[in-house]
């Protein structure tokens, strides 16, 4: 498909207005100037250029005149900003929402359940994967449309595995099945190497360390909060089992110490570590690094699931959505137009598998196309073995900021394993016991 592009051009003709136009909030990045004027979502690149080449494909071929105005905000703002603008009515038409955050919005009657809606557009819900519809699902009605599954991974720099002895006969790395085996490799790999094994994101970082101790929490099979989701105990052997693994692998300096997120990764790009803890959305900047020649990760670059180190396979997965907000269309026209929208962002799901997220269809994610793009078929294991707060924990952003401040204070600062646990379980359950049922 050839890439069209939008010009403003020297003479006086305006652009017609739009029939009708709504408004779409999102996080992703801002990327105007490299992909402003690319509506061709298959020449988007990366998170930020394939949602910004989406839309304005969108803008560009839809003969409704519907306009889509796109509202950009950072991540780490993103639910402040957007319940400030609820308040103030100054309401977006769609936003992007995590799964996880779905419910709190849900709970306060501020979204669209869409169930009613969705046949007619032509989405089959049996199309979605088990996470994507469990992720969307609360007390049994489908209250966005999933569009992607992101999961915690291991990205792994193979030559200096194999400097280290870690690769095996079949050319892929060997991967760790106990935390004793994992304590093994990582003390094998410093010695041959001089290098720790990890990096992962610890300084300004709470979600982090929340996803990595969620992830061996979910692997022992083990219910960290209660039924009603109102509670969470921290007082349990397998806790212990997460904590003393993670804050072992620190001391024993098998993580490069004090790193932020864009240093964790930065140091994994350098040849600093052997792997770097992060999500399924580097995988398409990884890649284009591995190609350059100068890159240490030159032709020596794959990714796998968080390796299974307790009873069962299980990894920290989210995923994120696009919701309707009660009030965000004025209009029988802008409602209109903005299922139209949701219709186009299903039927371009593929595109967006691109940049390492994974499909929320079972079709695409099913599809020669997508199991030919690297490294996918190690991934698709994790539409079925994710793992995720239930949705009846509220206020799961703040739960998660709340153990991972004391996760990564665990490492940093040497906090005892047991007033982590104290610390943890009463602030959450003190932060749970506040919000309205």
């Amino acid at each position: 498909m050839s890439t069209t592009f939008l010009t403003s051009c020297g003479d006086n003709h305006a652009e017609p207005a739009p029939k009708t136009e709504i408004t779409l909030m999102r996080f992703f990045g801002s990327c105007d100037a490299k992909f402003g004027a690319v509506n061709d979502a298959s020449q988007g690149v990366g998170e930020c250029g394939i949602v910004t080449a989406m839309v304005n494909e969108f803008n560009a071929t839809n003969t409704d005149g519907i306009r889509v105005k796109t509202q950009t905000a950072e991540w780490a703002p993103y639910y402040d900003q957007l319940t400030a603008r609820l308040v103030a009515k100054d309401i977006p038409t769609v936003a992007v929402m995590h799964e996880s955050a779905l419910g709190d919005y849900v709970r306060r009657r501020l979204i669209e359940p869409l169930d009613a809606s969705l046949p007619a557009l032509g989405i089959d819900v049996n199309d979605f994967t088990d996470h994507a519809r469990r992720g969307v699902t609360l007390n049994g009605q489908i209250y966005a449309l999933p569009f992607d599954t992101w999961a915690w991974l291991w990205h792994i720099n193979t030559t200096l595995m194999g400097q280290a002895g870690l690769m095996g006969a079949d050319g892929k790395p060997r991967l760790p099945h106990s935390p004793d085996e994992l304590l093994a490799m990582a003390r094998q790999f410093k010695q041959r190497t001089g290098k720790p094994l990890f990096a992962w994101a610890i300084v300004k970082e709470t979600a982090a360390t929340n996803r990595t101790f969620q992830t061996l929490i979910a692997q022992q099979d083990t219910k960290l909060f209660s039924d009603d989701g109102r509670r969470i105990d921290m007082h349990q052997p397998q806790v212990v089992n997460a904590l003393s693994l993670m804050q072992r692998l620190y001391a024993e300096g098998h993580v490069k110490p004090n790193l932020d997120y864009g240093a964790a990764n930065q140091a994994f790009l350098n040849g600093e570590a052997g792997v770097v803890v992060v999500g399924t959305w580097t995988i398409d900047q990884f890649l284009r690094e591995a190609r350059k020649p100068e890159s240490p990760l030159k032709g020596g670059y794959t990714v796998v699931p968080f390796p299974q180190l307790y009873q069962r396979p299980a990894v920290f997965a989210d995923g994120h959505s696009w919701a309707l907000f009660k009030g965000g269309a004025a209009t029988p026209e802008q409602h209109a137009a903005a299922l139209k929208l949701l219709q186009f962002i299903w039927q371009r799901s593929a595109e967006w598998a691109r940049t390492g997220h994974l499909p929320v269809r079972r079709s695409v994610a099913q599809s020669a196309a997508f199991r030919a793009l690297p490294f996918r078929e190690n991934l698709t294991e994790i539409t079925r073995t994710g793992a995720s707060m239930p949705s009846s924990v509220p206020t799961q952003r703040a739960v998660e900021l709340l153990i991972g401040e004391d996760v990564s204070n665990l490492l940093v600062s040497g906090k005892p394993i047991a007033e982590v646990q104290d610390d943890v379980e009463k602030q959450v359950n003190k932060a749970l016991k506040k919000v309205r049922r």
